[in-house]
C-alpha cells in the first residue's frame, strides 16, 4: 500500500510538472527560440531577402484529445513612430501587400520539433491590423490552421510542436515602388497559440514562453527591451472577427 500511495504521488507530480512545461517558443528560421534565432538582419539593398523565415512552436499541455486547429496572436511594434511602410503588409493598398505569407507545412523540413499537421492543415493569415491599441507603430497579425476532425488527434505533453511559419520576402525594398523602413528595428512577439478541439471538448490558450516567445529585425526596438516594448492586449477572436465582417 505505502509503494502504491508513493507510485501514485509520483506520477501526480509527473503530470503537474509536465503540464506546467506548456508554453510557446517564436524565432527565425527554425523552433525551439534558441539564441542563434533571436535576430534577423538585412542590409536593405536587394530586393531578394533569405532566411527571413520566423517560426512559432509549442509545447502542449496534458490531457488534449483531439487538436482540430490553432488561433496566432503575433504583436509587432517598430521603434519608429509609426509602422513603416516596409512592414505593411496584406491589407488592400498597402506598400508589401503580397511580401508575407504563412504556412503550416513542415513536410519539407525543418524537422527539428515535432510536425501535427502533417500537410494537413488549411488556412492562413486572417487579419494584419495596424495600427494596433491606438498606437501608429503597432500592428497585430493573426492566423488560424485546421484539419479535419477525422484527422484529429492528441498530442504530446513531452514533445514541442511546429505551429506555423510566415515568410517575408524582400519584395520592393530598393528600387522603383520601393517601401521605406526596412532598416528600422522592429520587435514581434508572439502573445498566444489557442489550440481547438471538438465543440464541447475544451481547447488550450497557450501564452507563456517556453524559452523565448519573441523575435527582433534589425536588432529590436531601440530605448527599450523586446518584448517589454509590446504590451499583450487580449481581444476575443469574436471580437476581432466582428471588425471584418
Amino acid at each position: 500500500m505505502k509503494k502504491t500511495l508513493l507510485l501514485s504521488a509520483a506520477l501526480l507530480a509527473l503530470s503537474a510538472s509536465l503540464a506546467s512545461a506548456a508554453g510557446i517558443n517564436f524565432g527565425w528560421n527554425d523552433c525551439g527560440g534558441g539564441p542563434s534565432s533571436l535576430n534577423k538582419t538585412f542590409a536593405c539593398n536587394s530586393n531578394t531577402l533569405s532566411g527571413a523565415v520566423l517560426v512559432g512552436s509549442y509545447i502542449p499541455p496534458a490531457g488534449s484529445s483531439a487538436i482540430t486547429g490553432e488561433e496566432i496572436v503575433i504583436d509587432l511594434v517598430s521603434s519608429s513612430a509609426s509602422l513603416p511602410a516596409w512592414w505593411q503588409f496584406k491589407n488592400a493598398g498597402s506598400c508589401r501587400q503580397t511580401a508575407l505569407s504563412t504556412s503550416a507545412d513542415f513536410t519539407s523540413g525543418p524537422f527539428t520539433c515535432a510536425d501535427y499537421w502533417t500537410g494537413l492543415a488549411a488556412g492562413g493569415a486572417t487579419a494584419y491590423i495596424t495600427p494596433y491599441a491606438a498606437s501608429p507603430n503597432r500592428a497585430r497579425l493573426l492566423i488560424i490552421y485546421a484539419t479535419a476532425i477525422a484527422n484529429a488527434q492528441p498530442v504530446d505533453a513531452n514533445l514541442e510542436y511546429y505551429a506555423f511559419k510566415a515568410t517575408m520576402s524582400g519584395a520592393k525594398t530598393v528600387g522603383a515602388g520601393a517601401c521605406a523602413g526596412c532598416a528600422d528595428p522592429v520587435c514581434l512577439v508572439l502573445n498566444e497559440i489557442k489550440l481547438t478541439q471538438p465543440a464541447g471538448v475544451g481547447d488550450y490558450r497557450i501564452q507563456a514562453p517556453a524559452q523565448r516567445n519573441y523575435a527582433t529585425w534589425q536588432g529590436g526596438v531601440v530605448g527599450g527591451g523586446c518584448p517589454a516594448v509590446v504590451p499583450t492586449q487580449n481581444r476575443t477572436w469574436g471580437s476581432v472577427k466582428a471588425l471584418y465582417r
